[in-house]
């Protein structure tokens, strides 16, 4: 396995049941344990759409770590934003077509929000990607609704699968289109490791 440039001493932990955060955390050489837990996604606050990503995440990591107090809990999620209206993942596919139809010939964000959280410590933030669609047809869009690939992803559609044929273009960070924003993740470990081994000295 690819070692990871920082030394962790903590077991770490997951708290999602994504296949791709979870293959973006092996590609870095980590590998955490995979506890996802169920809560309340409705977004009762209306709070904005970086806030609400950053809540979603918070909630989840608490909610793990407070039967896993020694070890690292990473809580992540991912909402694309259109216009401010936050399209989560299609519940049918007519639902999915109504999105990709929302998105077509548009620039829309990817908002993942992550909350790192080792007992007391934490670290919470949110990463924003423009991605900007090509103008699909009728016909390019159910040929995708036919692949299957829409269906449990935020916004119906995947860059790191067939749906990369969608998109002309994006500004910002790759992996937080496909659901973990890699880099701000390890800066922000660095950070809470820190954090931990100042309290021991």
């Amino acid at each position: 396995m690819k070692k990871f440039p920082l030394e962790i001493e903590y077991p770490l932990i997951l708290a999602s049941a994504s296949p791709r955060r979870k293959q973006i955390l092996k590609e870095l050489g980590l590998n955490p344990a995979i506890m996802p837990v169920s809560i309340d996604e409705v977004n009762h606050d209306n709070l904005s759409p970086e806030n609400y990503a950053m809540n979603l995440a918070g909630k989840k990591a608490t909610t793990v770590s407070k039967n896993n107090p020694g070890k690292i809990v990473i809580g992540a999620d991912t909402v694309v934003v259109r216009d401010n209206n936050i399209l989560e993942k299609p519940v049918n596919r007519e639902n999915a077509y109504e999105m990709l139809r929302l998105l077509s010939g548009k620039k829309h964000r990817v908002v993942s929000g992550v909350h790192l959280q080792f007992k007391k410590h934490s670290k919470t933030f949110y990463e924003i990607t423009n991605v900007f669609f090509k103008e699909l047809s009728d016909s390019e869009i159910n040929w995708y609704l036919d692949t299957e690939e829409p269906y449990d992803k935020a916004g119906s559609y995947g860059i790191q699968g067939l749906g990369r044929v969608l998109i002309s273009k994006i500004e910002g960070c790759y992996f937080n289109v496909v659901g973990f924003p890699a880099h701000h993740f390890y800066i922000m470990l660095k950070e809470l490791l820190k954090d931990c081994k100042n309290e021991k000295i």
